[in-house]
């Protein structure tokens, strides 16, 4: 079994690949930093467990490096991970409109133009799964945070739309969101904020999703109290909901 992986290079994505690792996956680990790449690899080599690890770098708010890597690895994939992303921290009108639509790329993107591709793989063979990262963002409004939090509904509905397709076909082919809070990683470093709820780690995340992932869940949602939110935004007006998020989020100085 082969698993590719992007934004591996950390956090979630990185816990995941040694993971999957240990269950026996080889893996094709992308990301922007060759050097962190290779510092993961070498991290799996040492478990002493024998699996080849394909390190690429690529840079995948480039539509171009999207289908570059799609044909590297065309029906080769047996798990498809959607991971890389990051998110911004401001007013909608104050945030840099570059940075923007790069998180755009990253975010929306790659993870269609990804899932399109290999998914047509995918369902040639009636096999395979593909993990695209969402949030619990992705169902709320996201004031402060406006774009990361629409890309992530972009991605929740997407999959869902999917989800149902291969349901109907009776495919065997299955998909997966993974919906987290706020998690310990780099990415609260980059966005530059800080979110007024206690983290997990994503050693926690990655075990946890791994774990759902045989099972072959769609909704993967670690720690009870994401949990519990994820059923209060089926509840509350979303005008409700827009004030809870504001108030949760600020600038980590």
């Amino acid at each position: 079994m082969r698993a590719l992986i992007t934004g591996a290079s950390s956090g979630i994505g990185r816990d995941l690949a040694i993971n999957l690792a240990k269950e026996g996956y080889d893996l094709v680990i992308v990301a922007r930093s060759k050097d962190k790449l290779n510092e993961l690899k070498s991290e799996i080599s040492k478990l002493n467990i024998n699996r080849s690890v394909d390190v690429v770098q690529k840079d995948l708010s480039d539509v171009d490096n999207c289908k570059e890597l799609y044909k590297q690895y065309k029906s080769q994939i047996d798990l498809l991970i959607n991971n890389a992303g990051f998110g911004t921290y401001g007013k909608f009108e104050d945030v840099d409109l570059d940075t923007e639509v790069q998180l755009i790329n990253t975010n929306i993107s790659a993870v269609h133009i990804l899932t399109k591709l290999f998914l047509k793989d995918m369902k040639e063979k009636n096999s395979g799964q593909i993990l695209n990262v969402a949030s619990i963002a992705g169902f709320l409004p996201g004031p402060l945070m406006s774009a990361y939090y629409a890309s992530k509904a972009y991605v929740i509905r997407l999959s869902q739309g999917i989800k149902e397709e291969l349901k109907k076909e009776k495919s065997n082919v299955s998909i997966s969101i993974l919906c987290p809070g706020p998690v310990d990683t780099n990415f609260n470093t980059v966005a530059k904020v800080k979110f007024n709820s206690k983290p997990l780690t994503s050693e926690y995340v990655a075990k946890y999703t791994v774990e759902r992932l045989k099972k072959k869940k769609f909704y993967i949602i670690p720690g009870s109290s994401v949990r519990a939110l994820r059923h209060i935004c089926k509840i509350l007006p979303d005008n409700v909901m827009a004030g809870f998020a504001y108030s949760h989020t600020e600038s980590k100085k």
